[in-house]
């Protein structure tokens, strides 16, 4: 693995991280890639970046930051996090995960949380194992919460 950083979403990376799974139809427990861009474009708050190692795009997170909202779960964290499956197991999850973290202490949050699909062959080990502690459920998915 090169150098991993984030970028913004551009008219040159746009090709690629559109390609990142899944596919638009495809079973999965996070919306493809196009959709998050979608949703980005209507959402202000929203805070979409492609993870690059080197100059290959190998991964999407997509963060919200919306101190005000309503339904605290949404008010600071993660998403969207896709990975190309090449770059799955190298790392590129967990720091996507210290980017969004770092992004939310320069923003002046504490906490960032993230919601996941509870099945057996969801996210929730990863989320685990990068720091997320279960703090309660919404929408019948997951939440989880870290300290930033």
């Amino acid at each position: 693995m090169g150098e991993l950083r984030l970028a913004e979403l551009d008219a040159d990376n746009l090709p690629a991280v559109i390609q990142i799974p899944p596919a638009v139809g495809e079973k999965a427990y996070v919306a493809p890639v196009v959709y998050s861009i979608a949703e980005a474009y209507v959402t202000p708050t929203a805070w979409p970046r492609v993870i690059l190692d080197g100059d290959a795009v190998v991964g999407f997170v997509m963060a919200n930051w919306d101190p005000d909202n309503e339904i605290p779960a949404f008010r600071g964290g993660i998403w969207r996090l896709n990975i190309a499956d090449d770059a799955k197991g190298r790392g590129v999850g967990r720091f996507a995960v210290e980017e969004v973290a770092a992004e939310a202490r320069r923003r002046g949050y504490d906490e960032i949380t993230v919601l996941w699909d509870p099945a057996p062959d969801g996210p929730e080990g990863f989320y685990l194992r990068v720091g997320f502690q279960k703090t309660g459920e919404l929408f019948g998915e997951t939440i989880g919460t870290r300290r930033v």
